[in-house]
């Protein structure tokens, strides 16, 4: 019997990134005070109670919840997509849960039925998943800069020819950046005239700070039409359920009709306690508010500390990131901060357009956060 070697798929993908700041770590960590991990935007705050509770009272679930979630949670995903995003006529064949939105990225392009040929595109900076799912699927994968005004009719520097999928993410993991209406408009009717499906990454859509995000389901985006588009979002920041894996999608019941189906055979479905913690989540707006204000407490003093330390910080209008510069190697930054206890993740984890920049992350507690700002105030540099 002949095997496939595992190192055909893994040959396939780039190397995990994560394991390179190792080293680092461990400097960090033998900080007299501790480690201050700003690598990670991995929540640390609690699961509110009231999510909590909705879990616990669908815990005796011995039977299999099915791929397309209960009724209750997809009026839940409808109900919240027409309140906070403005969505309008969403309908349950508009939406489909999905088991974190990391495995749905990874495995969308496969799952779309892509492969060698065809093409998958996704920002200059990005969120590293999007390449593997192209790597995954043996698509070839795109870079693209969106450049503002109304003489750029589309993402710059992209061939449509053979582009099957145009990843947008805004905000953007890692630079914060949010993508304007006139710009998520100008790219939808592009993406329509030339036949390209959009899948949007909404999931810090919630956390604006200088800046009011908007979804490619909004009407004046997208003209009232989901045709050819569809909108991801997830739980695990806003409601710090990362580790609950609850995310879903909105849009184009074309498109997620058949994904349905796919990922059916593939078994690909939340456990029904998740499904109730979701409904829960996703009626109730004040732990969203709160979680908010820590957010925004985190950042104010990350963000002057920063500043005062002798970072430039660019864009960072959302998200749960400063995108901060001293204008040497990233992996340099890195050093500076893990000699003082902090880690951050390099810029070039997520392009080489991020060399000289760190993600800072805002997914640390109070007391670490106070602690990052007072080491980096304390007068060297």
């Amino acid at each position: 019997m002949s095997l496939i070697p595992v190192s055909a798929v893994s040959d396939r993908l780039p190397t995990f990134p994560w394991d390179k700041l190792e080293p680092y770590k461990k400097t960090a960590a033998a900080h007299p005070d501790g480690i201050v991990d700003l690598s990670v935007g991995t929540p640390v705050d609690p699961v509110p109670e009231l999510i909590q509770k909705a879990l616990v009272a669908a815990a005796d679930s011995p039977g299999y919840p099915t791929v397309w979630g209960t009724p209750e949670l997809r009026d839940a995903i409808t109900g919240w997509a027409g309140r906070r995003l403005g969505a309008r006529g969403v309908t349950h064949r508009h939406v489909l849960p999905v088991v974190g939105s990391k495995e749905l990225v990874a495995w969308l392009p496969t799952q779309l039925g892509l492969g060698p040929g065809d093409k998958v595109a996704y920002p200059r900076l990005a969120y590293p998943t999007y390449e593997v799912g192209a790597r995954l699927a043996r698509a070839d994968h795109l870079v693209y800069t969106v450049t503002s005004g109304a003489d750029a009719p589309g993402p710059t520097d992209l061939d449509p020819t053979n582009l099957k999928l145009l990843w947008l993410n805004s905000p953007s993991n890692p630079t914060g950046r949010v993508l304007g209406k006139e710009e998520l408009t100008r790219i939808v009717a592009w993406a329509r005239e030339h036949g390209v499906l959009v899948f949007s990454d909404e999931c810090y859509l919630e956390l604006g700070w200088e800046a009011d995000p908007v979804s490619v389901l909004h009407p004046d985006v997208n003209g009232g039409s989901y045709d050819g588009i569809v909108a991801v979002h997830s739980l695990s920041k806003r409601s710090n359920l990362a580790g609950y894996r609850a995310a879903f999608l909105v849009g184009d019941p074309a498109v997620l009709g058949p994904l349905l189906q796919i990922r059916k055979h593939g078994g690909m479905m939340t456990s029904a306690p998740t499904q109730a913690a979701v409904v829960a989540a996703l009626g109730d707006d004040t732990h969203v508010r709160e979680q908010r204000e820590r957010y925004a407490a985190r950042r104010a003093v990350l963000r002057e500390a920063l500043l005062n330390h002798g970072f430039r910080i660019e864009h960072s209008e959302a998200s749960l990131y400063l995108w901060a510069t001293r204008g040497e190697s990233c992996w340099d930054t890195v050093a500076h901060l893990a000699d003082r206890g902090i880690l951050v993740a390099p810029g070039d984890f997520y392009g080489t357009a991020g060399a000289t920049f760190v993600r800072v992350a805002l997914t640390a507690t109070d007391e670490r956060v106070a602690a990052a700002a007072a080491r980096l105030g304390d007068g060297s540099r």
